[in-house]
């Protein structure tokens, strides 16, 4: 097939998506909305009343992975994916995101605005964005060390809890106008954590009779999914928006059609990654027009695929990819449009005529 000639701008894509794309239909999404928080409240259930640590353990890890699937609804219902009903997204939004101790409003702002209104530009797009050369050397020993960690294989979840959850959520400082409607959802959040404290860590107690034993089960029930969640949130990020041919943009070279098509991909997952997480794997059409349910994406990946043949990053997904980026994707040249190791980056300094 032909390439079609690619356009500056995203509407003939949009177009090229079918109608039926965008019915958003209440009762199928609230019917994943039910089933993950049923799925949620089994575990928590099972990680309470058995307690051996070769049985709780595990559990705790999966019910990170349901927080993630539980996020990934609340993040489509902020943007208004799930529903026909504005109050419904609003509400499901808040309510999907506590788990995660994520503010909605702030997520609003930074993920809709910012990183879906300028996705892989620099200096706008904050979701994993690329330290330069120059600006890596120039950093202090301590700055080098935690890049070096955020940046390594294992690193997503220290980088996603630290640049986005503690940055944009938990200390952010709001523009004025933003500012009575995050701080709403902020101690909304707030007042959640110290609740599910509470409830957990005393119901561990009282059942059990012991303090370390309700300490022990508030780690399980909170502490280990929500680091969990970080990992796999943070990895799922990093996937869709790094790798050796995913480019970022300087301003003056950004276009939407670049940063939405060009830089984000669809990664072909195994069918239990999309059962759980919502098919947020298939990432293109999700940046071309957010408000297409998530249960539609595949559809869309399809229209998208068969206009624009060979124009987006389309692949199954791979461990030794992943692995390979995570070794290559360290440092990136804007003007070079090119991903360096730490080493190439060295060599590549050491090169340049004093």
């Amino acid at each position: 097939m032909t390439q079609t000639a690619l356009p500056d701008s995203l509407s003939e894509v949009r177009a090229s998506i079918p109608k039926e794309c965008y019915e958003r239909s209440t009762k199928r999404s609230l019917g994943y909305v039910a089933r993950d928080l049923a799925t949620y409240a089994v575990v928590a259930f099972l990680i309470v009343f058995f307690r051996e640590w070769w049985v709780d353990v595990p559990l705790a890890i999966l019910e990170g992975f349901i927080v993630g699937g539980i996020f990934i609804l609340g993040h489509d219902a902020a943007h208004g994916a799930m529903s026909d009903s504005k109050k419904i997204n609003d509400r499901a939004a808040r309510i999907l995101m506590l788990p995660s101790l994520h503010v909605k409003e702030s997520w609003v702002f930074g993920h809709n605005r910012v990183h879906h209104g300028f996705t892989a530009r620099e200096g706008m797009d904050f979701v994993w964005h690329p330290v330069k050369v120059e600006d890596y050397l120039a950093m202090s020993r301590l700055k080098k060390l935690r890049h070096r960690v955020e940046w390594s294989f294992f690193g997503a979840g220290a980088y996603y809890l630290r640049e986005v959850w503690w940055n944009k959520m938990i200390t952010f400082k709001p523009p004025e106008k933003w500012a009575k409607a995050i701080w709403r959802d902020w101690w909304t959040v707030a007042s959640f954590a110290i609740l599910f404290t509470i409830v957990t860590f005393g119901m561990g107690s009282l059942i059990y009779g012991s303090v370390l034993t309700g300490l022990v089960i508030w780690l399980e029930l909170g502490v280990v999914p929500f680091l969990i969640f970080g990992q796999v949130i943070g990895w799922a990020v990093y996937v869709h928006h790094v790798g050796p041919e995913i480019r970022w943009w300087k301003k003056d070279d950004w276009t939407k059609w670049r940063g939405q098509m060009e830089s984000t991909t669809i990664l072909r997952m195994p069918r239990l990654f999309n059962y759980v997480f919502h098919h947020i794997f298939i990432h293109v059409p999700h940046h071309v027009d957010m408000r297409i349910p998530w249960y539609h994406l595949p559809k869309a990946a399809e229209a998208i695929e068969a206009k624009y043949s060979g124009a987006v990053v389309d692949k199954k997904f791979k461990l030794r990819d992943y692995m390979q980026s995570a070794k290559q994707c360290k440092l990136y040249d804007f003007d070079e449009g090119k991903w360096y190791s730490y080493k190439e980056a060295l060599r590549k300094v050491e090169a340049v005529p004093s």
